[in-house]
């Protein structure tokens, strides 16, 4: 409670700074020899500064126009260069002045030329903030993306190109950033850990990344959030929840800070689904990103985190029709009991910045994520699976008429986690000339992990108990009766006390430079990972303590060539592994393996990116083919965002696929894109064959159109739209993978904004009310517009007299509509 009301105090705090909308400039001026500049004058338009006795300087200018900066010394040439920087942006200019040189041309500071190296997707924050969706924000616009797998849209976990959730980054500025461990449903999710208000810039990277971004094996998506330039509020309400963001800098700039404070309650979408409950998801969190700049060389951040999520579900029926038109079947289910979760996150870190010179810059990192968890339920259900009147005019219809089975089931879990885990970095990074980088960094992370999992499962099925499907007891009932033990369809009861600690460090070199008249760019490096998993309760082996180290070599290369069309080629890959977080080293029956080893991908991408103007405006085509192959592969199986791992290493995978993507104005003035993807992935288990992956994608369409109305400007239209083939619907419990190919139906999502911009900040307004906003728009959202049913995984049922398992498709949310009130003051 101290902590919320401290940070209420910092964000109404921040109401007593101002400064005008700028971008930052900094570095120092050196001559011929190397040697620092004092006192040379630096001037933009009427402002200016000077270098101190190191030669450095710090420059606020002017965001979205070009502004040209004059560097005059007694007895040197004067330097004249040209930049254009967005609201907040901070670059570094270190010009060299002489006597016997010609003045430097005119610069400007571009960062695509490296995104494209990298094969890093950039988006706009703006585009984040106004394209609508069910869970707005970066998540949202990641599922447009060629190889990004997003089928729930209750849920912000992604997958990519074949991997799982577990199997991606998420840095929000350098810091790596968690989530929580037990969540088995996309309703108990709640927010994503990225605040959307305070971001200024994302990169996405779905492979072939480079060595300092970690030891995952799917993809990176790196955020930085913003240091305010000046005072600023931005508020947010919906049906869904609200948010609200201030912002502020001290008078003389060095300190500054942002803070987000989120709400967000899911009833409208969850009382849509076909299950009618008694629910409240209610999630909240607040977030702060504070600078104090202690010198032009020593800088000091903080990133603060504290999220709840509480879940309360109480089921009373549901009613799911499926089957064919002419065999329609439906499964009638009657509920007792009620389900409590609850999430608390807390999370710190700080960042230390030293710029020793123009050429070094050292940092170090410290970290601290807590999170605590509860996983509570007692449900009954008691289900009628049969066939479904369909004769049109018969006022029975759509009842079951006849029962083909009957039956109940009752689920329990008591499941508590408790996790702590540190982290202390030093990274570095030493421009060996201007085109020659060398990047490094030693990381040790310490992870303390207290679980205790009690969960169990009984099934009945007119009358039967119904055993788990084990050979060595055959239940043929009720044909001949049944003499062994009576247990449960499911239980899995397990106390974990888990620390690994962990060390990693990796080396890169980045060099850009020119072959022939093409200009080209290498980078190269290494990481290195050593892990030490400690348990408490020795597994079935009897093996309590492991360690383990790997290496990971990876590359890129890019080239453009010198010709008419602008054109890039790239090839990047390596060897990527990742070791085993917690999760991973649980089995299915939650006991820990302390030996499971890091899962290993060999990768290659080849990528082009091809820049032209079409109807005088631009546009860039991406195009991505990738190979993944995979050893000591960990098996699982996915039920919504539940992932629960084999621990056995017993298995090698395969991915493969193409992905494009075109963007640009299609529209004057908006930026939108197509994108496409294939995808084939599938996993050996045991030498037994190939089948497909849990996450095997096939194909992959998706749309992010903006438009306006030509004669009202101000209507603006926001269309996200995705398809998806359907992927492996998963399979009961215990049973055979290999005996479970079935695809859920196709994945159809379309969700539309319509909004009225009353304020725009590029507009002056003679009424009074509307001097108060920088911004102010009024908007209508459909979700799901087109209605269509899609699917998330099966619930099984099972008959004791046919031994049938029904798969039955559990919906995702139909058709919503949403109101959105945005402003920014």
């Amino acid at each position: 409670m101290k902590l919320h009301i401290t940070l209420l105090i910092a964000f109404l705090g921040f109401s007593f700074f101002g400064n005008s909308q700028t971008a930052t400039i900094r570095g120092v001026i050196l001559d011929d020899a190397n040697k620092p500049i004092a006192g040379v004058n630096i001037k933009a338009g009427s402002d200016g500064t000077t270098t101190n006795e190191n030669g450095f300087f710090i420059l606020k200018i002017p965001v979205n126009t070009d502004i040209t900066i004059v560097f005059t010394h007694l007895g040197h040439k004067r330097i004249e260069a040209k930049f254009n920087l967005k609201n907040g942006q901070e670059i570094e200019f270190n010009p060299v002045m002489s006597v016997e040189i010609e003045q430097i041309a005119t610069v400007v500071i571009n960062t695509n030329t490296r995104q494209k190296v990298d094969g890093v997707v950039t988006i706009s924050p703006e585009v984040i903030r106004t394209v609508k969706g069910a869970n707005p924000g970066v998540e949202n616009l990641l599922k447009t993306l060629p190889g990004v797998n997003i089928s729930n849209e209750l849920s912000t976990q992604y997958s990519v190109r074949g991997g799982n959730f577990d199997e991606n980054l998420v840095y929000v500025n350098e810091i790596e950033i968690y989530r929580p461990f037990l969540i088995r449903s996309g309703q108990q999710e709640g927010l994503s850990f990225v605040n959307t208000d305070l971001v200024q810039n994302v990169d996405f990277s779905a492979g072939g990344f480079q060595a300092k971004y970690g030891d995952k094996l799917s993809s990176v998506l790196d955020i930085t959030y913003r240091n305010p330039t000046r005072f600023g509020i931005r508020a947010d309400a919906s049906l869904l929840g609200g948010s609200l963001a201030a912002e502020a800098v001290s008078k003389d700039s060095k300190f500054s800070g942002i803070i987000g404070l989120r709400y967000r309650d899911n009833s409208l979408l969850i009382n849509s689904l076909e299950t009618e409950t008694n629910v409240k998801p209610v999630f909240a969190d607040a977030q702060t990103y504070l600078t104090y700049k202690f010198s032009d060389k020593f800088h000091l951040n903080f990133l603060g985190n504290i999220s709840l999520n509480k879940y309360t579900f109480q089921p009373k029926n549901r009613q799911t029709n499926f089957g064919t038109l002419d065999e329609p079947v439906a499964l009638l289910v009657n509920y007792d009991g009620q389900e409590k979760d609850q999430y608390l996150t807390n999370f710190g870190a700080f960042k230390a910045n030293y710029f020793a010179t123009e050429d070094l810059t050292l940092k170090l990192i410290a970290s601290a994520y807590h999170t605590t968890e509860e996983e509570y339920f007692d449900i009954l259900a008691r289900y009628r699976l049969g066939e479904v009147n369909s004769n049109i005019g018969d006022e029975n219809l759509g009842e079951v008429e006849f029962a083909e089975g009957i039956g109940s089931q009752l689920t329990h879990a008591r499941n508590d986690l408790d996790a702590l885990i540190f982290n202390i970095e030093h990274k570095g990074d030493y421009k060996i000339d201007d085109e020659t980088t060398l990047e490094w960094s030693v990381k040790y992370t310490h992870e303390d992990i207290r679980d205790r999992q009690v969960e169990w499962e009984i099934i009945d099925s007119a009358g039967f108990s119904v055993r788990p499907p084990i050979f060595d007891f055959p239940n043929n009932q009720p044909y001949e009766p049944f003499e062994g033990p009576l247990v449960a369809f499911q239980n899995v009861r397990a106390t974990n006390y888990v620390k690994i600690d962990r060390l990693q460090a990796y080396a890169q070199w980045s060099k850009r430079t020119m072959l022939g008249n093409n200009e080209v760019f290498y980078n190269a490096g290494v990481r290195v990972h050593n892990w030490t998993v400690n348990s408490d309760v020795p597994n079935q082996n009897g093996v309590s303590s492991s360690t383990q180290t790997v290496f990971s070599p990876r590359a890129q290369f890019a080239i453009k060539p010198d010709w008419e069309k602008d054109m890039l080629f790239r090839v990047a890959g390596g060897v990527y592994y990742q070791p085993p977080f917690y999760r991973e080293l649980r089995d299915s029956s939650g006991t820990v393996q302390p030996d499971v080893k890091a899962q290993k991908s060999i990768h290659i991408v080849l990528g082009n990116e091809y820049s032209f103007k079409l109807w005088d405006r631009p546009f860039k085509l991406v195009s991505e083919a990738y190979y993944k192959s995979m050893t000591d592969v960990n098996p699982y199986t996915l039920e919504n965002v539940r992932i629960r791992y084999r621990a056995t290493n017993n298995a090698k995978a395969y991915a493969y696929g193409l992905d494009l993507r075109l963007n640009g104005e299609f529209v004057p003035g908006t930026e939108s894109w197509f994108s496409f993807g294939y995808l084939k992935t599938e996993e050996n288990i045991d030498d037994r064959g190939y089948i497909a992956r849990p996450t095997d994608q096939r194909l992959k369409f998706g749309i992010l159109f903006q438009d306006y109305v030509p004669n009202i400007p101000d209507l603006k239209m926001y269309l996200n739209l995705v398809y998806n083939t359907g992927v492996p619907g998963g399979s009961p419990s215990y049973a055979d993978p290999y005996d479970y190919q079935t695809r859920l139906r196709d994945y159809k999502r379309a969700d539309l904004g319509i909004s009225y911009v009353l304020v725009d900040h590029n507009k002056t307004y003679t009424s009074k009310w509307k001097q108060k906003f920088k911004e102010l728009s009024l908007g209508v959202e459909i979700f799901n517009m087109f209605n269509a049913q899609n699917t998330i995984t099966n619930t099984w049922v099972r008959d004791v007299y046919s031994k049938r398992q029904y798969a039955i498709p559990n919906f995702l949310t139909p058709r919503v509509f949403n109101v959105r009130l945005s402003a920014k003051f």
